[in-house]
């Protein structure tokens, strides 16, 4: 069964600024081109802030609010990185709910970059082998998860990288992961 016959709703969820763009646009691109509905969850309404390192560059609309936003309507969930973004996420505790939730559900979760921090606060890392920016290391270990410098790494229901360089390779976990319900194990 193809994308076109079984589209998937994933959430992307993300603080109202600071979210590095291409960890947004491309992912979010993969999934329309593969035929799939992506939608922008943020804590707040109206749109969010993209920005190419530190630099604020573009907008993007919310489509829906996390407090509106229910685990049930989503087939996966996507943590694009950035600085602020993840660190502003992880003191909503809303967005740490519905992410803890999300990986909770079995449904795939990918993090891309300092999103990370967003499952760390989650307290859902225990056992988990990940990778990120090499400066959550440190996060990720306390919070019980083994930390590894690759492109990619698939445990469970979470798909991980880097940083931009492996959107690539990011991008090709997701949609497998989508598309087959779960990312599966490694």
């Amino acid at each position: 069964m193809t994308a076109q016959e079984n589209p998937r709703t994933v959430a992307f969820l993300t603080a109202a600024e600071g979210i590095e763009r291409v960890e947004l646009t491309e992912p979010w691109r993969a999934l329309v081109d593969a035929g799939h509905r992506p939608v922008l969850v943020s804590p707040s309404d109206g749109e969010v802030e993209l920005f190419d390192h530190l630099t604020s560059v573009s907008t993007q609309a919310v489509d829906v609010t996390v407090a509106e936003a229910a685990v049930e309507e989503y087939d996966a969930l996507v943590l694009p990185g950035g600085v602020a973004n993840p660190d502003a996420l992880r003191l909503d505790e809303t967005a740490v709910a519905f992410a803890r939730d999300f990986v909770a559900s079995g449904k795939p979760v990918a993090a891309i970059c300092h999103a990370a921090w967003t499952l760390v606060e989650a307290g859902v890392l225990d056992g988990r082998t990940l990778t990120s920016w090499p400066s959550l290391r440190t996060d990720i270990t306390n919070a019980g998860g083994t930390w590894v410098d690759e492109r990619v790494v698939t445990d469970g229901n979470l798909v991980t990288s880097r940083n931009p360089d492996d959107l690539p390779a990011f991008c090709g976990a997701l949609l497998e992961a989508v598309e087959h319900g779960s990312a599966g194990t490694d």
